[in-house]
């Protein structure tokens, strides 16, 4: 551990997660490896899901995608999210798919790729009942029909059609159905509009894992690429997949205190009887939220001990209690959830388990971990053998 704390990333889970999905869906996977790959690092964790059958790498933005590029990474690659003014350019000479959701960012597109001399490859997205982006019932069909036009032009070629789920997570939502068939009108209006899309997508992890009539030609995975359960177990749950990502750091202070010692800010803490506190080099600034303050818990000394007082920006206290703890002590602070499978509390608390403390979820938690926070990533047994 060169830094104060380090997040270890053993690809080895992220590989064997790309499997577990891919048996049970028998579709084309994407890899999801926006915001830095759920923090745990896109380009290994890409490279990881790769090597283990995904075929496809999504992320959100220009800047993620021509990062991979820059990687060295050339498989295909969807990017959603953009700007009008944003460069098409860069994104079409570096061959990424661009999601279009609007017909004012598909003339963008065009544009670009007129300039450029070379066609860009699009996916058009509809807006389902996320009513978030792509577009609506009452825009698609202005947005099929120029799209057509383009692609009759040689400007442009529509690779997909696809849209995201709203509650895929929640079990028998009548909200799925509804998205399946608006979304299956929306692509029966764009091939008798001559469109030929070779991809069609919906399902996210959820779905990709519960929900056979989502799947189409390609599933993406990102919560489950993590190991995480999109249902809200905290442990591997039914799925069996494996959580990769351990948070971990050492103590830096302890103090003996007696009975009526206040901790922290405030203080909102106040110590009910003699008791040790550990100090940890971990806050909000590194992805510990403040909300879980009374609530959130560590793995030191061999047992969970609770975090107390305010989580500060630099640093967070531990009462371990009568427990013998030294500065140096080992501490980890969110673990894979292995021992799951027989109790709860037997061992580190799981990211989901500092999800349900901070009234959020596990996607919040795994991209808030901090810059500062150095990541250690394990190979897969194959590669170091």
């Amino acid at each position: 551990m060169s830094g104060l704390a380090e997040a270890v990333v053993d690809l080895g889970a992220i590989a064997d997660n790309v499997r577990t999905v891919a048996s049970v869906t028998d579709t084309a996977l994407m890899a999801v490896v926006k915001a830095d790959g759920f923090g745990h690092g896109a380009v290994p964790v890409a490279r990881a899901a790769l090597r283990a059958g995904a075929t496809w790498l999504g992320v959100t933005s220009a800047v993620e995608a021509l990062a991979l590029r820059g990687a060295g990474i050339s498989v295909p690659t969807l990017s959603w999210l953009h700007r009008p003014n944003d460069d098409f350019a860069a994104l079409i000479t570096a061959d990424v798919d661009v999601g279009v959701s609007t017909t004012t960012h598909l003339h963008a597109v065009a544009d670009a790729a007129r300039r450029l001399g070379v066609p860009a490859t699009v996916q058009l997205k509809a807006d389902t009942g996320l009513t978030r982006n792509g577009a609506g019932p009452d825009e698609w069909p202005d947005l099929v029909t120029w799209a057509r036009k383009y692609e009759v032009e040689g400007g442009v070629r529509v690779r997909g059609v696809w849209s995201h789920l709203a509650d895929a997570d929640v079990p028998g939502s009548p909200g799925l159905a509804r998205q399946v068939r608006t979304f299956s009108e929306a692509l029966r209006f764009a091939r008798a509009a001559g469109l030929d899309p070779d991809l069609v997508h919906l399902a996210n992890s959820a779905a990709a894992l519960s929900a056979p009539g989502t799947r189409f030609d390609l599933c993406r995975i990102g919560l489950a690429l993590y190991g995480v359960d999109p249902f809200g177990a905290t442990g591997p749950g039914e799925f069996g997949l494996r959580a990769a990502l351990t948070l971990r750091t050492t103590v830096v202070n302890v103090k003996r205190v007696p009975a009526g010692t206040g901790v922290s800010y405030g203080p909102e803490y106040v110590t009910g009887a003699p008791t040790t506190l550990a100090l940890l080099p971990l806050g909000y600034a590194d992805g510990l939220p403040r909300a879980t303050e009374g609530r959130a818990q560590v793995w030191l000394g061999g047992r969970r001990r609770p975090v107390v007082g305010r989580i500060a920006m630099d640093q967070c206290v531990v009462d371990a209690g009568d427990v013998p703890v030294a500065i140096g002590d080992p501490v980890v602070v969110l673990g894979p959830g292995d021992h799951e499978t027989t109790a709860p509390t037997a061992g580190p608390p799981t990211v989901a388990e500092w999800a349900r403390w901070a009234g959020t979820n596990p996607h919040e938690i795994l991209t808030g971990i901090g810059a500062r926070v150095g990541r250690d990533h394990l190979q897969e047994r194959a590669d170091v053998a």
